[in-house]
Order: C-alpha cells, then sequence, then structure tokens
C-alpha cells in the first residue's frame, strides 16, 4: 500500500493519475495546503519542502517503508518500480526523462507564477501578468512543435513525461492561452482527456477542490509570512 499526501492540484494529480495507470493500491490523504496542513511536523517528516505530493510506500526498497517527496522524483520512482511508463533502453529513458524536466524546470513553476499574478495576487501587477502569460505561450509552442512530430511528448510512447505534463494544461484559460492555436497540444491533450486511468486520476480529492475565488486567510497561508516562517 502507498499513502499518497496529496490535494487536488497539478502535480497531486500527476501521482492520482500515475498510480491509477501502473495499477498500485493506494490511499490518499488529503494536505489541506489552505489551510496550512502542510506545515504540521508529521508531514515536514515526510516533505521537508512542505510541498505536496509525497508518498510513503509501505513496500519500499528493503521492504520497508520508504517516503519520498517532489512529483518528478516520485513519477520515476513508481515507473521502477512497476517497471511501467518509463522505457528501458536508454535512448526511450532519456527522451522521457529530459521531458520530464522540461516540466518540472518549466512548466510548472512559469504556469504557477501565470496563474498567481493572473488569479491569485491582489495587486495586478501588469508586468508580471504579461511576463507570465507571455512565457506560458512560449511553452505551450514548444510543445506544439514538439507534438507535431511526435505522437506523444516523449515518443510514440506514453510515457511518466505526459503523466507531469498534462496536468498542467488543463484549463488554459487561467495563464491566458487560446490552446486552438496550438493545434498538436489540442490532439494530445484530448487524447489523454479520454484515458480512464486519467480520468479515475482527476477525481482523487475532487471534493477538496475550491468552489470560489481564494480567501483572504488561504491566500496568506500559501503566499504571505506563514509561508517563510522557520520551522
Amino acid at each position: 500500500m502507498i499513502d499518497v499526501y496529496s490535494w487536488p492540484t497539478p502535480n497531486g494529480h500527476k501521482i492520482h493519475i500515475m498510480l491509477e495507470e501502473v495499477g498500485l493500491p493506494y490511499r490518499a490523504i488529503p494536505v489541506n495546503i489552505g489551510a496550512g496542513e502542510q506545515f504540521r511536523p508529521e508531514f515536514l517528516a515526510i516533505s521537508p519542502n512542505n510541498r505536496i505530493p509525497a508518498i510513503v510506500d509501505h513496500e519500499g526498497p528493503g521492504g520497508g517503508p520508504y517516503s519520498l517527496f517532489e512529483s518528478g522524483a516520485i513519477l520515476i520512482y513508481l515507473a521502477e518500480k512497476t517497471g511501467k511508463l518509463l522505457p528501458l533502453d536508454a535512448r526511450g529513458r532519456f527522451d522521457a526523462i529530459q521531458w520530464l524536466m522540461f516540466q518540472m524546470g518549466n512548466v510548472g513553476p512559469m504556469f504557477g507564477q501565470a496563474n498567481h499574478f493572473r488569479g491569485y495576487a491582489k495587486e495586478r501587477i501588469a508586468y508580471a501578468i504579461s511576463r507570465y502569460t507571455n512565457e506560458a505561450n512560449r511553452l505551450y509552442n514548444v510543445l506544439d512543435r514538439r507534438l507535431k512530430e511526435s505522437a506523444y511528448v516523449a515518443g510514440p510512447a506514453y510515457t511518466i513525461a505526459d503523466i507531469a505534463i498534462y496536468p498542467w494544461m488543463r484549463a488554459p484559460e487561467r495563464r491566458g492561452v487560446n490552446e486552438d492555436e496550438y493545434p498538436n497540444v489540442k490532439r494530445w491533450r484530448t487524447e489523454i482527456d479520454a484515458r480512464p486511468a486519467v480520468q479515475r486520476g482527476c477525481q482523487v480529492l475532487a471534493e477538496h477542490t475550491r468552489k470560489g475565488p481564494i480567501t483572504d486567510a488561504e491566500r496568506e497561508v500559501m503566499f504571505g509570512k506563514t509561508q517563510y516562517q522557520r520551522r
């Protein structure tokens, strides 16, 4: 059994989708990041960077419990544990890993900033909105060029690279992207939308999805002084 400490966010959904795809038994444990549960000592013991997702595999290396944080590392771990969704040959493996790193170093951080300045920040900063909206569109163009020549992000087969990127490509309007301008991305996303495991994964913890605008209390916890307290 794998315990998944998570929340219904793109990074959380990466792991939910992966576990559904590979068929490992797991238990989703909600960590309410708007209420500050990510700062609890018991969670910090698993995820020292106070970020979701994190896992505890009760049948880890050597047969005992093993905890792991950082979604990209978790995807690689689960792929190696099951022998699925990460090619075994060196070329295919590193094709997948380089696009996984593209998500970790570019798509996630830049889309996150676009989401923040367009939707969460109290102060409307024109430069920041323009900067990250433009960067989101630049990254869509990178992916569109890639997907023009390849069925999936890392090559002909669906891999952890697709699983990592896909949740961030939902709701493109949040970051000022018109998906119709990127037909290859749209084709790829529509295909992945239809995967049963993806549909199941995106429903994990769905009951905790925010129903309205971010509150001042949530904004303070996630972006204010609470975030920067020493622990």
